[in-house]
């Protein structure tokens, strides 16, 4: 089975966060990340945003004091972390000082996540698959190419992508001769 689909089953698709259904965007908890669900949860786009940019206080947050009790480590791990990066707030003082975690949780919640230890954004085109620099792939829609003058036909083949690193849903390629952003979904991963 594949990371996300695990995900998947033990949150029932929905972010394990604030609940958000589909969520889709399988995330790691540095730095014990190994690319198994024990390392990882599933996050929708707006909680993926904060955990890997700015983070402000705003009433979305309020779901980490629920989110936080979750019997799966690096749920709590994530949610310790945003509350102390919210400690500003009441709400997530008083969420800090009722919340038990335990020991080696604890442990692994205070090691200190340097900037190159943010999760990773992975990339999955329409069918799930893993995207990587370079690869290529295949539209699976007709796509109009706004500012281009041209539509980019089904079945066209996109060769050596690049990943846009801070959007899970962005691609670049090239497509007549002219370098564009396309959405993963609609895209396949060619072999």
């Amino acid at each position: 089975m594949s990371l996300e689909s695990d995900l998947t089953g033990r949150s029932g698709g929905m972010c394990e966060l604030c609940g958000m259904q589909n969520a889709r965007t399988a995330c790691d908890v540095p730095p014990s990340a190994d690319g198994s669900a024990d390392t990882a949860i599933l996050v929708c786009r707006t909680c993926l945003k904060g955990i890997t940019g700015e983070l402000v206080d705003n009433p979305h947050w309020r779901c980490l004091t629920e989110a936080v009790w979750s019997p799966h480590a690096p749920v709590q791990v994530t949610c310790y972390r945003l509350l102390q990066r919210l400690a500003a707030e009441p709400w997530a003082r008083d969420t800090l000082e009722i919340v038990y975690l335990e020991p080696d949780v604890l442990a692994w919640a205070e090691r200190s996540s340097e900037p190159g230890d943010l999760p990773e954004i992975i990339h999955r085109d329409a069918h799930g698959s893993v995207l990587a620099a370079g690869d290529t792939v295949t539209l699976i829609k007709d796509l109009v190419v706004k500012g281009g003058g041209f539509t980019a036909k089904r079945g066209t083949s996109v060769r050596g992508i690049a990943l846009v690193p801070d959007n899970e849903t962005q691609i670049e390629g090239r497509v007549n001769g002219q370098r564009i952003v396309i959405l993963t979904e609609f895209t396949k991963k060619s072999a």
